[in-house]
C-alpha cells in the first residue's frame, strides 16, 4: 500500500504550503519517488526514533573512496526500505573523486516504475 507524504520543495527540500495555507501533501506516484529520495539522503543515525535507518555516509562513504559497488548496494538496500518499493536499481553515471551522479530506478507494488536522480 502506498501513502501520501508531506510535499517537499525540490530545491530547498523543505515543506510546501498549499493554496489554503496548509502543509501540502504529495500523493502517489510522486510521493513514492520523494520517499525514496528522502531515504537515500538520510545519514545513518540521523532519525532519532530509529537510528538504524539511513546510509553510513560518515563511516563508509565521506572521506573514503568506496568502490561503486558498495555505494550502489547501500543505495539499493535503502530504497527497498521504503514501503511500496519492491525492486530498486542504482545506476551510477559519474563517479569522479567526490562527485557522484546517477539514478535510482524502482518498481512499486503495483508494477509502476519510477526514477530518482542524484
Amino acid at each position: 500500500m502506498m501513502y501520501n507524504s508531506l510535499l517537499l520543495d525540490q530545491s530547498a527540500w523543505d515543506l510546501v504550503i498549499d493554496s489554503a495555507g496548509n502543509i501540502a501533501m504529495g500523493s502517489p506516484p510522486y510521493s513514492l519517488s520523494q520517499d525514496v529520495a528522502s531515504a537515500v539522503k538520510t545519514f545513518l543515525g540521523e532519525v532519532w526514533y530509529d537510528t538504524t535507518q539511513g546510509i553510513p555516509y560518515f563511516t563508509e562513504i565521506l572521506g573514503h573512496l568506496p568502490p561503486a559497488s558498495l555505494l550502489t548496494g547501500l543505495i539499493e538496500n535503502t530504497a527497498l526500505t521504503v514501503p511500496g518499493v519492491v525492486t530498486a536499481q542504482c545506476v551510477i553515471n559519474s563517479f569522479n573523486n567526490r562527485d557522484v551522479s546517477g539514478q535510482i530506478l524502482f518498481t512499486d507494488e503495483n508494477d509502476q516504475t519510477g526514477t530518482v536522480n542524484f
